[in-house]
């Protein structure tokens, strides 16, 4: 089956649908909900750039704002799982303030004492021990839903007054600092960031993986003799991609280090700086692009592998799949042991970005977590949601918080905000099942 062939079927059924918009949107098979979901963030943005007076859409804040987002975005993958399978976690934010504690204490108290200040592998250990804590923690918490039959509602309810208690036991309410230097780069700053030069590889090469992605998928709707896309669609959808990696890339290149770090910068490695000053871009931070590899993993996970086609099965007819022969109870359990790991992880993108560990860390996160996943099109009733679109959401949520902080909104008001989008965020997912059955 040639191109000419497979495009032919594909624009003459299309051709006969609705009008250019229809058309349009047919051809290039994007999601109508989730350019819905951009199209509102795109107003919250430009409604806060006019209200503040021109202060969010600048390098500096959004550069802020992924930074600021990353530890969300990493608990929403694996909060996307959990709903899928018509459960709920509520404490991953708990078990992030817990996790984030026993790490800071291990890189500031125990392991110096083994291994002496400022050994190479200090941060390595600690962030290891921490995730395995968050996988432990999460298997015990999976095993009481899905193998002692307690809901998950009640079990993470739990779990979100223990883990916050024990992150005060563990050091009798002190606040932990610093951490290990090496530790200190997955919170961003001038050098948890990747610069100029590598930020523009960086995106470049995803530019490439891009193209190959829709090259690849276009190998295998012709191997299956499924329709093909419109080379013009094609093309469309690299363009459109390449455009906002390379944008984001240019952003984040357009943030400059601070004048005073420049200058002892400078001094330290004997740069003469220039009367206009010295440029030095921060470029993408590291605790961005670790979120962004969780959620190539966690997608590949979710759409590639048997074990995320048991979850979405799991969570669209529980009992079909375990007819099937899926082991639905261990399945369950090793959702939440991902859950647990992923807390983890967001815990040390949040103690090295504080550069310390304090018990008030992740208080609230859940809150935030579930709602960028239901945003994102994750939806409450199991069986439906996208990695994706709860990165997304992550990024909306915070985009709220930090726009209400840029105006001067009190915190309690900022919890209203956040209490009330939720509710809509459910409210609209209702309607939106409704619509399509």
């Amino acid at each position: 089956m040639t191109d000419t062939m497979s495009d032919a079927p594909s624009h003459s059924v299309s051709a006969s649908s609705g009008g250019l918009a229809a058309r349009f949107f047919k051809a290039t098979e994007l999601d109508t909900r989730m350019l819905g979901m951009l199209g509102a963030m795109a107003i919250i943005w430009l409604g806060f750039h006019i209200v503040s007076g021109g202060l969010f859409l600048t390098p500096r804040n959004l550069w802020n704002l992924s930074v600021q987002s990353a530890s969300v975005a990493v608990m929403s993958t694996g909060m996307v799982l959990v709903i899928v399978t018509r459960n709920i976690d509520l404490s991953v934010g708990s078990l992030l303030g817990f996790v984030g504690m026993i790490m800071g204490v291990t890189q500031a108290e125990f392991l110096p004492d083994m291994l002496g200040f400022g050994h190479p592998a200090t941060w390595i250990l600690a962030l290891a021990i921490g995730v395995l804590a968050g996988a432990l923690i999460g298997a015990l918490q999976g095993y009481v839903i899905a193998f002692m039959g307690v809901p998950a509602f009640i079990v993470t309810l739990g779990g979100l007054l223990v883990w916050r208690g024990a992150a005060w036991w563990v050091t009798s309410g002190r606040t932990v600092a610093p951490m290990d230097e090496t530790f200190r780069l997955m919170g961003g700053g001038p050098n948890g960031a990747i610069g100029e030069f590598w930020s523009w590889i960086v995106g470049l090469v995803a530019c490439a993986a891009v193209l190959l992605l829709l090259i690849q998928g276009r190998r295998q709707r012709r191997k299956f003799h499924f329709p093909l896309r419109p080379l013009w669609a094609e093309g469309f959808l690299a363009a459109i991609g390449c455009a906002l990696i390379l944008g984001a890339v240019a952003v984040a290149n357009a943030y400059p280090w601070p004048s005073g770090i420049v200058r002892r910068y400078a001094e330290e490695n004997n740069i003469t700086v220039p009367e206009g000053g010295l440029f030095i871009a921060h470029g993408i931070a590291i605790p961005v692009l670790i979120a962004i590899g969780v959620g190539v993993v966690m997608t590949f996970l979710a759409t590639r592998t048997r074990f995320g086609r048991y979850v979405f099965a799991i969570g669209g007819n529980p009992e079909a799949a375990e007819l099937a022969g899926i082991n639905t109870r261990w399945v369950v359990m090793k959702v939440f042991m991902l859950m647990g790991g992923l807390a983890a992880i967001a815990g040390a993108i949040s103690t090295a970005r504080l550069n310390a560990a304090t018990n008030a860390q992740g208080t609230l996160d859940e809150l935030l977590v579930i709602a960028a996943a239901v945003i994102g099109g994750t939806s409450l009733s199991g069986g439906v949601g996208t990695v994706a679109g709860a990165m997304i959401g992550a990024v909306l949520m915070q985009s709220l918080a930090s726009g209400m902080i840029l105006l001067g909104v009190d915190t309690p008001l900022q919890n209203i905000v956040v209490g009330f989008v939720l509710v809509v965020a459910v409210w609209l997912d209702t309607l939106y099942r409704k619509r399509i059955r």
